[in-house]
């Protein structure tokens, strides 16, 4: 369960760096910001930065004592 709040965690926090970094034409180097069409929509994306911000907060989410 951890997982998968992780996804969405790593999700949001990708489309949001992804997304100022996209729209400001930054270099992006390692994180490969790129820009895709999806329906019609403009989309910023980097698979790089999802793996890691998705890692990162499954780690932190594991950490956390559960309420049982």
């Amino acid at each position: 369960m951890s997982l998968i709040k992780a996804i969405v965690v790593g999700g949001v926090l990708t489309w949001l760096v992804s997304l100022v970094l996209g729209t400001n034409n930054a270099n992006t180097g390692w994180l490969a910001v790129h820009q895709m069409v999806i329906s019609h929509y403009k989309v910023f994306w980097s698979w790089p930065l999802f793996v890691a911000a998705t890692g990162i907060a499954w780690a932190i989410i594991a950490m956390m004592p559960s309420n049982r």
